[in-house]
Formats: C-alpha cells, structure tokens, sequence
C-alpha cells in the first residue's frame, strides 16, 4: 500500500474510534464538568481549552457548552478570544481531514447538479464561508466537513472562518460570563441578536449565490482544455483588442466579443442560448460581467473560466498571437 494510503487509512481509523469515545462519553460532557477540570489547571487552563474545543470540534462535540464555560472561566474578551481560537483550530482541522479523506474522490466522482453546486461554492469561496458562518441555520461542525470537499483555499477558509465566528464567540462568551441567571433572561436577547444578524447576512451574501448559479458556474483551465478536446463549445474572450497586445495572447480557437460591444451582438450567440458557452478575459471580472449579461437576456449553462488567460498561461497551455482568426459561428472579429 502506498504511503499516501496508509496515512488515508490510519486517518479515517483514528476519526473513527475518535467519533465513538466522543459519542460513548457525550452525557458526561457538561459546562460544569469542563470548568472543575479547567479550574485546576492553572496557567495551562487557555492552552487546554483551546486544545479541548478544537478537538471537540472535529468530534462534533457541542460548541456552545465550550463557549459558555470559557465566557464563566476566563470573562468576556479573553473567552471570546480563546473559543474562537479552538473553534478556528478545530474547522480547519476537520476540513484538511475532510480533503485529505475524500477531496480526490469527490472531485472525480461528483456530476450533474451536485458538480454544479461544489462548483459555485467554489466560485464564492471565502464569501460562502462567510455566509454560513454568519447564518447559523447551517451546522458548524457539519459544514467544516463538508468545505473540506471542495476546492475553497485552506487560507480563505481559515481566515474568513476566524473573522465571522467573532461576534457569536463574543455573545457566547458574555452569556457565560453573566452566569446561569443570564440563561432565564438575557438569554433570549442574545440569540434574537443572533437571528437578526443572520438575517442581514442571508440578505447581504444570497443574492450573489443566486446570481452565481443563474449567470454561470466557475470552471478551471484545466476544466476548459478537456471541453475543448470534447468539442461543441463556444470560448468568447471579452477583452478589447488592444488586450491582446504584448505576451497573454488568447486561447486558441477563441472567438472576441469585446464586453462593451456584447448587448448588441446577442443575437449572434442565439444557437448557444441554452449551453455551450465559456467565457474568458484576462482575470475572471469582466468574464463575469459577460455571464450575468447573458443570463438576463435567456442564456443558461454559462461558465466563466477562474484565473482568465494568466490561469491559462501558468498552467503552460498554448495561446495564439494577437491576431483572433475567422471562427465557425461566423462572429465579427473585433
């Protein structure tokens, strides 16, 4: 067995048997129990519960009986500050088991609308993280699995986790400062606080998911090559002319359709109206922009290729000079 298996294998072993004690030993698991044992830890009492939540973390082990205790133990600030270091910890430790375990297979074996939906995940990235941390409807310690499937960098994740966790470490925190009495009263509060947070979060991050799926899905230049060997798509390049000037060039085969002159040319993109389009600039922005031009005048199955031409060029595919030869659908060059 290879060694990349064999870590695999002891990994999901080790999840496993860690899964079964946390679950064997949940009833045992309390805020009281947590600040008796703490309390005699002395200086070493930060260091342990961070240790403690980022493994309960990965367990899934209840994240507000360790906020509340650390709010009790350390006060306010201090046990925001250290609940939302093990709770950073504790993602990005279940999301690297979650990619290391089963990304690849993911990645393969994923097709139709669940591709779809991995792939304009990827496309938000941190902006997704964002929003499901800021709208608790979703489960914490499911969604740090589930980010771990998809290709959403490890350090948008991390930091995009850490920012927007904050303010629910916080209220934690001061709940558990203000001691059981706080539960009965002020307790309600807090998480209408809460609510009304994650209501102008869904208000602020959906409507950009919703765009994301209806004016097209991201795709890699690696994703680009294969559907170009497959055949049956258009890949328009929406820069100016004078953009292909100097050493990016332009993916063979592309055809230029400048953005600004996009609204009036529609009509000569209409047999692709329902698939078959890419769109490509030098980045992802004005490629972007073309998607959702399209998709409010019928277009469907759009994507927009992550990274441009400088992801195409990196990667060492070839490009062609700066003149964009005559192309099958009979569009003007510009």
């Amino acid at each position: 067995m290879k060694p990349a298996s064999l870590f695999r294998a002891a990994l999901l072993v080790t999840l496993v048997a860690g899964l079964a004690l946390a679950f064997a030993n949940r009833g045992q698991f309390s805020q009281e129990a947590l600040q008796q044992w703490l309390a005699s830890a002395g200086w070493w009492a930060p260091v342990f519960f961070i240790a403690i939540y980022a493994a309960g973390t990965v367990l899934f082990l209840p994240g507000s009986v360790l906020t509340l205790a650390a709010g009790a133990l350390f006060g306010i600030l201090p046990g925001a500050l250290y609940s939302l270091a093990g709770a950073t910890l504790g993602a990005v430790l279940a999301f690297l088991v979650a990619r290391h375990l089963a990304g690849a297979w993911v990645a393969q074996k994923t097709g139709g609308r669940l591709k779809q939906l991995i792939e304009g995940v990827e496309a938000e990235g941190w902006r997704f993280v964002a929003f499901v941390r800021l709208v608790p409807l979703f489960p914490f310690n499911v969604v740090n699995y589930a980010l771990g499937l998809t290709r959403i960098p490890l350090g948008a994740y991390a930091l995009a986790s850490a920012v927007c966790m904050l303010p629910g470490a916080l209220a934690y925190a001061w709940l558990g400062h203000a001691g059981r009495a706080a539960l009965t009263g002020d307790a309600n509060a807090i998480r209408n606080g809460m609510l009304a947070l994650a209501v102008a979060a869904a208000l602020m991050f959906l409507p950009r998911l919703v765009r994301q799926f209806k004016a097209g899905l991201m795709i890699t230049p690696e994703m680009l090559r294969a559907l170009q060997t497959e055949g049956g798509i258009a890949v328009i390049d929406v820069r100016e002319a004078k953009d292909f000037e100097g050493e990016t060039g332009h993916v063979p085969g592309a055809i230029n359709l400048p953005l600004n002159e996009l609204p009036a040319r529609v009509d000569e993109l209409a047999s692709w109206r329902k698939d078959g389009i890419v769109l490509i600039c030098r980045t992802q922005v004005r490629s972007g922009q073309a998607a959702r031009l399209l998709a409010k005048h019928g277009f469907s199955g759009l994507r927009v290729v992550r990274g441009g031409i400088l992801a195409w060029r990196e990667l060492g595919y070839p490009t062609e000079g700066n003149a964009i030869k005559e192309n099958t659908l009979g569009l003007n060059n510009a």
